[in-house]
């Protein structure tokens, strides 16, 4: 925590005490959003969305079920399960705490964590109100809760006006700088947020950013719109659709499955 410390200028320090406390951004009323609930199904282990009425599959769930694992494969094959497991599970307590900051600056409630981790977590906080949030004129919502033609469900970080166009966006922590072709699934995550808002809210979500910070301060941001953004917006479409017939396929096995053991206690 020192050698964070260290890194900082003194306006840089005087932020950083004040994350959390006072927001700078103003509040547009022009969306009404529902609430709802995040559950784990108990079947699978998946994250699901209560909203409504409807219980949903959540925008990672799907993801996670269709995406390309032999990357997720090779890292875990060469640091380790274990260390695998450690490693994930840090960053995503890591994740937790930073968005936990990123929401209370943004709706200016105080929050603060004095543990190690807690402390990380707000500086990495801090570096993304300094530069992500420097565009954001005003936002809508914040853990703003989204649903699609009663196919996924979600958590939105935050819709907002950035550099004048609606927006949403996402928060992401990183143990270390990422490449373009390691963001894909992120891009698809916030143009499933896009979908879902337009499609909820009959609005015009013009563009995505996604902003990363990782534990050293490193900033790195993505941006897309128009064609970009539509293009992601059909990747994802095909990424439900794969989730669905899994889904399908997943139902046909186990009704075969059940006809031959009724067969078989019968032949018996």
């Amino acid at each position: 925590m020192e050698m964070i410390k260290k890194m900082m200028s003194d306006e840089d320090i005087k932020e950083f005490h004040n994350i959390g406390k006072e927001s700078g951004l103003k509040k547009n009323g022009k969306y009404t959003y529902v609430e709802g609930k995040q559950l784990t199904d108990l079947g699978s282990g998946t994250r699901v969305y209560e909203i409504e009425g409807a219980r949903l599959p959540s925008v990672t769930t799907i993801l996670s079920a269709t995406a390309d694992k032999s990357f997720l494969k090779k890292w875990k094959d060469r640091v380790g399960e274990k260390e695998a497991e450690r490693i994930k599970n840090h960053a995503s307590n890591r994740g937790t705490l930073v968005h936990k900051f990123m929401e209370h600056h943004i709706l200016g409630t105080g929050y603060d964590d004095l543990t190690q981790l807690g402390q990380q977590a707000k500086a990495m906080a801090g570096k993304i109100i300094e530069v992500g949030l420097t565009p954001v004129e005003e936002y809508f919502g914040s853990e703003v809760m989204l649903k699609y033609n009663g196919l996924f469900a979600g958590s939105c970080d935050l819709v907002c006006k950035h550099d004048g166009f609606e927006t949403v966006v996402d928060f992401k922590n990183s143990t270390r700088p990422k490449r373009d072709e390691w963001v894909i699934d992120y891009k698809l995550q916030c143009a499933m947020y896009a979908l879902a808002h337009d499609d909820q809210h009959k609005s015009n979500i013009e563009q995505c950013v996604i902003m990363m910070v990782t534990p050293d301060l490193y900033y790195q941001e993505w941006k897309f719109k128009g064609d970009e953004l539509r293009h992601y917006k059909h990747e994802a479409l095909k990424r439900i659709d794969s989730f669905y017939e899994m889904k399908r396929d997943e139902k046909e096995n186990a009704k075969v499955e059940m006809k031959e053991e009724e067969f078989n206690e019968r032949k018996e």
